[in-house]
């Protein structure tokens, strides 16, 4: 007496809800990362205003020095001193030659001011900088009509 029927069974499958869940939550952790990462703004940093000012596309590995209204320097929300900007920029130049740095000065900026960064940029031999302005007030209502 046979009690067994020709029953194979079914064949396992790959589950995909375990797959589905962990890409999701890491798509939402390089969403939210890269978010946060595009721009290190000063929130209360007015930038002057040129005709050719346009937010330009951001570089690998770009560097943004803040430079306040009242002469504060800050990287990364974190103030620092024109020695700790120094020992900063020595170590970017070493290890990574031509590394490109953003200027985003407060149109209020003293002009002294201003120039001590550059000055601390050169003496840390980096010399592809650049300074932030924001779109010209006139040509960016003539673009949104």
């Amino acid at each position: 007496m046979n009690f067994r029927k020709n029953n194979k069974g079914e064949l396992p499958a790959f589950q995909m809800t375990a797959m589905m869940d962990i890409v999701f939550l890491l798509l939402c952790f390089f969403i939210t990362t890269s978010v946060f990462s595009q721009w290190e703004y000063e929130i209360d940093i007015s930038l002057p205003s040129a005709e050719s000012g346009k937010v330009p596309e951001r570089l690998p590995g770009e560097i943004i020095i803040n430079i306040a209204n009242d002469g504060r320097i800050s990287i990364n929300q974190q103030d620092m001193t024109l020695d700790a900007l120094k020992n900063r920029l020595d170590r970017l130049a070493r290890y990574f030659p031509g590394q490109p740095i953003v200027l985003r000065a407060d149109k209020d900026t003293k002009y002294e001011d201003l120039i001590k960064v550059i000055d601390t940029c050169r003496q840390a031999d980096i010399w592809n900088f650049s300074m932030a302005t924001s779109e010209h007030k006139e040509a960016a209502a003539a673009e949104s009509k």
